[in-house]
């Protein structure tokens, strides 16, 4: 190969890192692979710990990890949101991040009790929204918007489900669930973290989605 060829080579190489670098810093989440759409958000209603109304167009320009627990869970809760503080920590002076945790007990967790729940974990209520509402809503919501549960659960009545899921969803600023992540690994948290910062970076956009992981 000659010398001039060899130079050519260089510099178109040189020539593409620099165009490369110059996209990402101009266009926010250029060159990152992104996440696709998995489901959109529905309109919902719930009670938050203040005891103020909270629908989806709260949410709408935020990202948020929505999350299902109980006030008086032993087992998975607990250690779900130990992990989820360690993600409240990193976003928690992040105006366009908010984490929401639904109840899945919503006879037991009213808004007063879900603000003791707040309080206990000394979080900034800004931040970390705790709601509760009809358990036919929450669980709709937790099924066909956040694909957290198998929506063929919902045959049976409703006074026989529970919903006790390890599984948190990830949504974007536009109401569009991106990931699913088990909240109990700490290796998916991990990619939880770094996946809020991309969306953080994304504008609001309109897209199309499969709303059922589990199949028709």
């Amino acid at each position: 190969m000659s010398r001039k060829a060899l130079y050519y080579i260089v510099f178109f190489i040189l020539l593409a890192v620099a165009f490369y670098k110059i996209m990402t810093w101009v266009i926010p989440g250029y060159g990152n692979v992104k996440l696709p759409v998995l489901s959109r958000v529905q309109p919902f209603h719930f009670v938050n710990q203040n005891g103020d109304t909270i629908s989806e167009r709260e949410t709408t320009g935020k990202v948020y990890v929505a999350e299902y627990f109980f006030t008086t869970c032993q087992s998975i809760c607990p250690i779900m949101n130990t992990n989820l503080q360690s993600v409240y920590e990193t976003y928690k002076n992040e105006p366009g991040f908010i984490i929401l945790s639904h109840t899945c007990d919503p006879e037991k967790d009213s808004a007063a009790r879900l603000k003791v729940y707040a309080d206990s974990l000394k979080v900034n209520t800004a931040r970390w929204w705790f709601v509760t509402g009809r358990k036919d809503s929450l669980y709709a919501t937790a099924r066909n918007s956040y694909l957290l549960d198998d929506p063929k659960n919902s045959l049976q009545s409703i006074d026989d489900q529970f919903i006790h899921t390890q599984f948190v969803a990830l949504v974007d600023k536009s109401g569009h669930v991106r990931k699913i992540y088990d909240a109990l690994k700490k290796d998916e948290l991990q990619e939880l973290n770094k996946d809020i910062a991309l969306l953080l970076k994304e504008p609001v956009t309109q897209k199309k989605f499969v709303n059922n992981i589990f199949g028709n």
